[in-house]
């Protein structure tokens, strides 16, 4: 007689509910409209920051501004799942605490949308290494950017729990980004100090304290906020709600002391073999070769010539007695964009206006001060923007076109010069560069 062997039997694979929620559901979806909506902010604006560290650092913390109302959003609407399933009777019946509860739901949607806001983080990084021109990059910023997003979602799902209607995210995301952007205001007082996104501009760096404050004022609020609603014992609130205001005060008193000028954006990276010396900002110290080529058909017919400048100069501030200014490389998605120079003729003809530098006098300038300096332009730096500029006298008034004729002349006069008179012509007329008066400027 046979017998019959039953195999045992497997014991039942128990998955935890926070896995299964991290894995299914809303959690994943919500971080990827975090990651969308952060690459897309950042691939719009991209001229702006793709090429410098700096400006990648600013812009990242600056997408805070949409990131933060749409990880409250996603949280928020975590938060009514219950409600809008008619589930919360049966979740009452749990083993579990409601802390528990409430933490297998949060921290999902929280961990998902940081790590797509870390995701389109890295990736900015990544599309500014191959144009960075000097400094590296800094982030400082972006651990405290990133808990705020897990906090701004954790906080939302306190709000989900306590509202459970389809309006409160919507409503939520659109009260918090008027209110961040309210608090970014300038006039908004030393409160501002407390907003996890006031823009920061790119000559700044965080005190080494600072970051560690933001982190601990978001992260305090939003413990306190899930303590208060969800523990048992709801006065243990008052311990991370205690560190968040310590936090919290420590930035308001902070004020402007909580930044402080980057040191690599006050020196100069220069090169001293030609006459004026070209000095670039050492945050992009690279982009020198690129400048000097732009202007070495100005410094090429200035050999020789004295009276000039000792150096172009690329500093913040006017620049210093025996200094020429270079034209502004910042902000970027102008004439800098992505590690290059956009259009080296129309910086070639700035940087010659700066060697004038006749901008401050004001007023109508004398005829024979306006056809020395036009002739001086052309002779350095022709190019389209003179061309653009005769193209609108040669349409205009018979006044129009009488003086574009005269200004033709006397830039043929100076282009015919001998090189040696033209030398001299060229060292008196520097010898007046900022002068208002016109009465000390060599006539052609």
């Amino acid at each position: 007689m046979s017998r019959t062997v039953t195999a045992p039997r497997r014991a039942p694979v128990r998955v935890h509910p926070l896995r299964a929620e991290a894995l299914r559901g809303f959690a994943p979806w919500a971080g990827l409209a975090v990651l969308v909506a952060t690459a897309g902010l950042l691939a719009a604006g991209a001229d702006r920051w793709q090429g410098g560290w700096a400006e990648t650092r600013a812009e990242l913390h600056a997408v805070l501004l949409v990131v933060l109302p749409l990880a409250a959003a996603a949280g928020c609407r975590q938060g009514g799942r219950e409600r809008r399933r008619r589930t919360e009777e049966l979740w009452g019946t749990a083993t579990r605490g409601p802390l528990a509860r409430f933490l297998a739901s949060a921290l999902p949607v929280a961990a998902w949308t940081t790590a797509g806001y870390a995701t389109a983080a890295a990736g900015a990084l990544l599309a500014t290494w191959p144009y960075a021109r000097g400094d590296g990059p800094g982030p400082e910023l972006l651990p405290a950017d990133a808990v705020a997003v897990a906090a701004a979602a954790v906080a939302g799902q306190v709000v989900g729990r306590l509202v459970p209607r389809r309006p409160a995210a919507p409503l939520l995301a659109a009260c918090g980004y008027a209110a961040l952007g309210l608090a970014s205001r300038a006039d908004a007082g030393a409160g501002r100090a407390l907003n996890p996104a006031l823009p920061v501009p790119e000559d700044l760096v965080p005190v080494v304290w600072q970051p560690v404050a933001a982190t601990v004022w978001v992260a305090g609020l939003a413990a306190a906020a899930v303590l208060a609603y969800a523990a048992r014992r709801r006065y243990t609130a008052l311990l991370p709600l205690a560190a968040a205001t310590a936090a919290g005060a420590l930035l308001v008193q902070g004020g402007a002391g909580l930044w402080h000028t980057d040191p690599v954006g006050e020196r100069q990276v220069c090169d001293t073999s030609t006459t004026p010396q070209i000095c670039v900002n050492a945050r992009y110290g690279d982009l020198l070769p690129q400048v000097r080529n732009a202007l070495s058909g100005v410094t090429g017919r200035l050999e020789g010539v004295r009276n000039l400048p000792v150096r172009f100069e690329d500093r913040p501030g006017a620049p210093r007695p025996g200094e020429a200014e270079l034209p502004l490389l910042t902000p970027m998605g102008r004439s800098f964009v992505r590690g290059g120079l956009t259009d080296p003729e129309q910086y070639a003809w700035e940087a010659v206006a700066a060697l004038q530098g006749r901008g401050d006098c004001g007023g109508p300038s004398d005829p024979r001060v306006s056809r020395a300096d036009d002739a001086v332009a052309n002779l350095l730096a022709p190019g389209p923007a003179q061309e653009h500029f005769d193209a609108l006298d040669a349409r205009g008034d018979e006044a129009a076109r009488a003086g574009l004729r005269e200004r033709r002349a006397a830039r043929a006069r100076l282009a015919s010069m001998p090189a040696d008179e033209r030398r001299a012509w060229l060292t008196r007329y520097f010898a007046t560069a900022g002068d208002c008066d016109p009465d000390g400027v060599p006539a052609l």
